[in-house]
């Protein structure tokens, strides 16, 4: 996806033509909620593949191998598809992670909380709808947006999902954890010992629910962070890498780049130009 935001519907008719075309086992380089309204998703991910009717939520982090399939139901099918790169809401993207890494897609009720999630969805396709859409506007929605599916999760499974694993806690204590530290120049030891683990017992919770390393992580909730100050801030690299725990701008923009595939100015330089259409 070359947008950094899309938001679109999915009705009957576009649910038929998925049905009739070519849908593979995937995986994309953004993340995708679905605000389930009417009708039905099968959803194949973590190598299992369960039906949910609406009204649900879905979330798929960046990376998730998955196949999503749409059905009517009483000839009725309509969805809200938001897609988004990761660095468009950093502060919340992450932690993101934590409720869905191993729950893609949760039922709700039709509630008011509902009815609000779907007046937001569609204050967001307005604005997008814009001649000259104002992105900031836009982000600001989608965070509500978000706060508002993380309040209803938290009211429907108060203690956290009954099935999650001693692995997935401990990973998402992690990521908590790397929320308030990533800025630091802080070692995989020093998230290791804040749980009370080994370096390696961390990395294969890790690699088993994420497929990278503690490191790789680290790095890429830095570079999360880093196309979010060099798209929405005046800062210069030397600036976004020194406050990121990089002393070194030569090191950091090596770094961006083996990530990215671009330096630092170029990605500034390519997103300057996507906002400004």
């Amino acid at each position: 996806m070359k947008e950094i935001f899309k938001i679109y519907q999915v009705d009957e008719a576009e649910a038929n033509r998925i049905a009739h075309s070519e849908n593979n086992i995937h995986q994309h380089d953004f993340e995708e909620l679905i605000i389930g309204l009417e009708g039905k998703l099968e959803h194949f991910i973590d190598f299992k593949s369960e039906i949910y009717e609406a009204p649900f939520i879905s979330f798929v982090t960046k990376g998730k191998t998955h196949r999503v399939k749409p059905h009517p139901t009483d000839g009725k099918c309509l969805f809200w598809v938001l897609r988004f790169k990761s660095e468009f809401i950093p502060e919340t993207t992450f932690q993101l992670y934590n409720h869905f890494h191993d729950h893609a897609t949760f039922g709700i009720t039709y509630s008011t909380c509902f009815q609000r999630l779907t007046h937001i969805a569609q204050m967001i396709a307005d604005e997008m709808q814009e001649g000259q859409s104002d992105l900031g506007i836009v982000r600001q929605l989608l965070s509500t947006l978000f706060t508002m599916i993380e309040s209803e999760y938290r009211k429907q499974y108060p203690e956290g999902l009954p099935t999650l694993s001693n692995s997935s806690t401990t990973f998402k204590n992690f990521l908590t954890i790397l929320e308030e530290n990533y800025h630091r120049p802080e070692s995989v030891n020093f998230y290791a010992e804040k749980l009370f683990m080994s370096a390696r017992g961390l990395n294969l919770i890790c690699h088993q629910i994420l497929q990278q390393s503690v490191s790789e992580i680290i790095e890429t909730r830095k570079l999360i962070e880093a196309k979010n100050l060099l798209m929405n801030t005046d800062k210069t690299i030397s600036e976004i890498g020194f406050e990121l725990g990089y002393t070194d701008k030569a090191y950091f923009t090596n770094v961006f780049k083996k990530k990215s595939s671009q330096t630092p100015s170029e990605f500034r330089t390519d997103m300057k130009s996507i906002i400004s259409k």
